[in-house]
C-alpha cells in the first residue's frame, strides 16, 4: 500500500487501502470521521509516525516523499526529531501491537498512549500508558496525577519502563475505594 509522508503525518489517499489498513488493525484515523467504522471509510486515513513507521517494518505500506521512497532508517531519524525519547514510545507501542492491541496516541488523556484490546468505537481504551526511562524519578505528585485521570475516565494506568532494546517492564496502578 502506498502512502505520503505530508510534514508530520502519513496519508493513505487510496480508500481502498485505508479502508483496509483501518479495517486490519484500527491503524490511522479516517480524515473527517471522527467514529468510523471500517464499511464505513471513504476518505483518506492519516497515520500518525509512530505507526507509519511500524506499518513499514512490517511490510504492510510504502512511504513516499517528494516522490522518494522512504527506507527505515530515514524514517526512524524523522521519528527521532518528532518525538522526545522516541526509542522508548517506539518500543513500547511495539510491544502492545506485537501482542494484538490496538494502541492509539494517548494526548486527549495527558498520556502517551491509550490501549484498546479490540478497537475504536468496539470497546474503549481500558489502559492508559504514559512511557518511564528508569531512571527518571517519578513523583508521588505525578502518581496521584495519574491515579486521578485514570480513576475519572475508569481506565488503568500502567507505567511502561523500557528495559535495554527489546524488553519493556510495566507497573498497573489500580485505585479502589476502601
Amino acid at each position: 500500500m502506498k502512502s505520503e509522508l505530508i510534514e508530520n503525518r502519513i496519508i493513505v489517499w487510496n480508500i481502498e487501502d485505508s479502508r483496509k489498513l483501518f479495517s486490519e488493525g484500527y491503524y490511522g484515523k479516517p480524515i473527517g470521521i471522527p467514529k468510523p467504522k471500517p464499511e464505513e471509510i471513504d476518505a483518506p486515513l492519516i497515520l500518525d509516525l509512530i505507526e507509519g513507521l511500524y506499518l513499514l517494518e512490517n511490510k504492510k505500506i510504502v512511504i513516499n516523499k517528494s516522490k522518494q521512497k522512504i527506507t527505515n532508517e530515514q524514517m526512524i531519524e524523522i521519528c527521532k526529531k518528532e518525538y522526545h525519547d522516541f526509542d522508548k514510545k517506539y518500543l513500547v507501542y511495539k510491544n502492545f501491537r506485537d501482542k494484538g492491541y490496538i494502541i492509539n496516541p494517548g494526548i486527549k488523556f495527558g498520556c502517551d498512549f491509550a490501549v484498546y484490546e479490540k478497537g475504536p468505537g468496539i470497546d474503549h481504551a481500558p489502559y492508559l500508558i504514559q512511557v518511564y526511562n528508569r531512571n527518571e524519578p517519578i513523583t508521588s505528585t505525578g502518581i496521584v496525577l495519574a491515579g486521578r485521570l485514570a480513576t475519572t475516565v475508569k481506565k488503568q494506568f500502567i507505567l511502561a519502563m523500557p528495559k535495554g532494546r527489546e524488553k519493556v517492564d510495566f507497573l498497573a496502578l489500580d485505585w479502589w475505594k476502601a
